[in-house]
């Protein structure tokens, strides 16, 4: 059986009942193959990238900016080809780049930053989960992450924290308002080569045979999605086997799905323009 079918078999789709327990268990139940997530981060302004990211068999997963050109039409298309959609949601950090539309930052109130987090999450077609945009600073403090947990509590989003600093407590923060959760484990392509990208790969592969699972964050340059393109149709042959962020977190948990149907309001769509 091909692994993409063992995964359909054990309930990649993550979503119906309210997790109980642990939100982020390390490892995969026995017997599974060890499986990968792979999130593209910074989805919305390269529409030809983008667009063979959402054409790919695998299913990957696609976090993407708000209000960027390409932001409602490449996660259209990522939709209708079976890829799972992300709000990347820019978050302030110690570098103090600028962070465009949507972005949250500590000298916002409760009242804002939620409003912001908001309609941010109602510009992405289909959003399923949430990670951070950088956000080296946000993610440290605690006052500004209950905020947001207590947001993204209202609907059926996971949180994947993108760990762009050690000290985060953006994981931690959403296990405590019970936000199913993941943290990432490898940057893809810090380095923008062939050979770097293979060695942060390598490590990906390697966690994941260690723990039963693992998470990569990668971004839409054309040197990662060659390299993802050449090399992720040969991991079924490696016994490797990709999954959705929620098919991952499914695995994790018993196989258990995350949200009781209509328990969670769902996010109502308010695209600002048409894309």
């Amino acid at each position: 059986m091909r692994l993409r079918h063992v995964l359909t078999a054990l309930g990649v789709a993550a979503f119906g009942a309210l997790a109980s327990g642990p939100v982020s268990a390390q490892r995969a139940p026995s017997g599974t193959p060890p499986t990968i997530a792979i999130i593209i981060d910074d989805m919305g302004f390269d529409a030809t990238q983008g667009e063979r990211l959402a054409r790919m068999e695998q299913p990957l997963t696609l976090a993407f900016l708000p209000f960027r050109p390409h932001t409602v039409a490449l996660a259209r298309l990522a939709h209708e080809h079976g890829k799972e959609i992300m709000l990347h949601a820019p978050m302030a950090n110690t570098h103090h780049y600028e962070l465009g539309a949507g972005g949250l930052t500590p000298d916002m109130d409760q009242h804002t930053m939620t409003t912001v987090l908001r309609r941010s999450l109602q510009a992405i077609p289909y959003v399923a989960g949430v990670n951070n945009h950088m956000g080296s600073l946000l993610t440290q403090q605690l006052k500004p992450m209950d905020w947001v947990m207590a947001e993204l509590e209202k609907y059926p989003l996971y949180f994947v924290d993108s760990r762009t600093i050690a000290t985060t407590v953006a994981g931690k923060v959403a296990s405590a308002y019970r936000v199913p959760s993941i943290d990432r484990d490898v940057f893809l392509d810090n380095e923008q080569t062939d050979a770097a990208i293979d060695v942060q790969f390598k490590r990906l592969i390697q966690l994941a045979r260690k723990n039963g699972s693992a998470v990569a964050i990668g971004h839409p340059h054309k040197a990662t999605v060659d390299y993802l393109t050449k090399h992720l149709p040969e991991l079924d042959e490696q016994g490797i086997a990709v999954a959705t962020v929620s098919g991952l977190w499914a695995l994790r948990n018993d196989n258990r799905s995350m949200f009781v149907d209509g328990s969670k309001q769902p996010v109502q769509p308010a695209y600002a323009r048409k894309q």
